[in-house]
């Protein structure tokens, strides 16, 4: 799956939310999926971000994408029913979910993190993923062959000492991903898992090792291929699993 190559149609007529789609990974996800064939909706913070991501996908010809500039640090239950009333209403299904947008925080000690930031990091990183996802399972239920796809951290599978709320975040995102993938194992439409991106050339990188050569690192675009197999449909029968985008032998992983 590491070396997967994504059928050209392998996404055709599916609708596939990803979000933090302006930068980074979700980017590079949100463009892959367009070019298999899927409408995305684009969600995240900054709109302009968005919008440069928005007109990429429509330059290139793939299906027009929808944009839905949403600050899941501040957003209430009531912003995840519009959206997916929105997406009722636009699309009548939701195909796919890619949780992407997450939060570092402090590099420090619990002795010394700060309580707001804290707080700040499991909005974003835990309690957004589950009311999303939450909002969307109507419309995910709809879907001939669903995928969700949460994403992980190796510091979420082993506690690593500095690593703070971001840690314990992926901690939570791992096991609400396992809970969900119990429920629906029997569905035989639905599908749930966990990618861990590794070590990945992103600005979050940068901030957790500002010491670190860039350009030693995997792009998000190279790591596409195991994102392109879980969203579509030769993923069918995989579920509860947390993946390496990079494999068992890459660098320090972190996503």
């Amino acid at each position: 799956m590491f070396n997967y190559t994504a059928p050209k149609s392998l996404l055709a007529d599916r609708v596939i939310l990803v979000t933090g789609a302006g930068d980074g990974i979700g980017r590079a996800a949100a463009l892959s999926y367009a070019k298999a064939g899927a409408t995305v909706i684009l969600l995240g913070r900054t709109t302009e971000k968005l919008e440069a991501v928005y007109d990429e996908i429509e330059n290139a010809g793939y299906p027009q994408p929808a944009l839905v500039p949403l600050n899941l640090d501040t957003a209430g239950e009531q912003a995840y029913v519009e959206l997916a009333n929105m997406i009722d209403s636009e699309f009548g299904r939701l195909d796919g979910i890619l949780h992407n947008a997450s939060l570092l925080g402090q590099r420090t000690p619990l002795e010394s993190y700060d309580p707001h930031t804290f707080e700040q990091v499991m909005r974003v990183n835990v309690n957004a993923g589950f009311l999303l996802t939450q909002a969307l399972l109507p419309l995910i239920k709809l879907s001939e062959d669903a995928s969700i796809i949460f994403t992980s951290s190796s510091v979420g599978r082993k506690g690593r000492a500095y690593w703070g709320a971001y840690a314990i975040s992926k901690f939570a995102t791992e096991g609400m991903m396992q809970t969900l993938a119990d429920e629906y194992e029997n569905s035989g439409h639905i599908r749930v898992n966990c990618i861990n991106p590794g070590a990945t050339r992103t600005q979050m990188r940068a901030y957790a090792y500002p010491a670190e050569d860039p350009q030693n690192l995997a792009t998000p675009a190279d790591i596409q291929p195991l994102y392109l197999y879980l969203m579509g449909p030769d993923s069918r029968g995989v579920n509860g699993q947390s993946i390496d985008a990079q494999g068992n032998d890459a660098p320090e992983t972190f996503a």
